[in-house]
């Protein structure tokens, strides 16, 4: 079994979270600001956020999965195989493992319309994928 390209599991770590940024970007400003106004004008959630610079913290977050997503990929190809079809799998299963639940319970029991928790979902599942898919792309043993 060869080694881990440590250099090359951090750069596509990199720029998987990049690209998982971007797509959380679209989807949190994009797609669910006027529903997050409209639901804390409505008092269903905090008009400002508790930590005042979460959206850094947030970023890091999708920076720290991404490096876990490349870490992991490169670790499975060796008996998976290498290449989109094991990215694919590995991030549909990593993506469904992080956002599924949380967001079945927030769609089930809070006073928040289920599309905001089925975007919320998408933005970590589909994130997922990317940065996984990413992150297989860049890595070379």
């Amino acid at each position: 079994m060869a080694a881990v390209n440590t250099r090359r599991v951090i750069l596509g770590a990199f720029v998987g979270g990049v690209v998982w940024t971007a797509w959380t970007v679209a989807v949190n400003m994009g797609i669910l600001e006027s529903r997050y106004v409209a639901e804390g004008a409505a008092g269903h959630i905090l008009k400002q956020p508790r930590y005042p610079l979460f959206v850094v913290y947030w970023m890091v977050t999708l920076f720290a999965l991404s490096f876990i997503f490349s870490w992991l990929y490169a670790s499975v190809r060796a008996t998976r195989g290498a290449g989109p079809k094991t990215a694919l799998a590995l991030g549909v299963m990593l993506g469904f493992a992080i956002a599924f639940p949380e967001n079945l319970v927030q769609a089930a029991w809070s006073p928040l319309p289920r599309t905001i928790p089925l975007w919320w979902m998408l933005d970590l599942w589909v994130g997922a994928i990317l940065s996984t898919f990413v992150s297989a792309w860049i890595y070379k043993d």
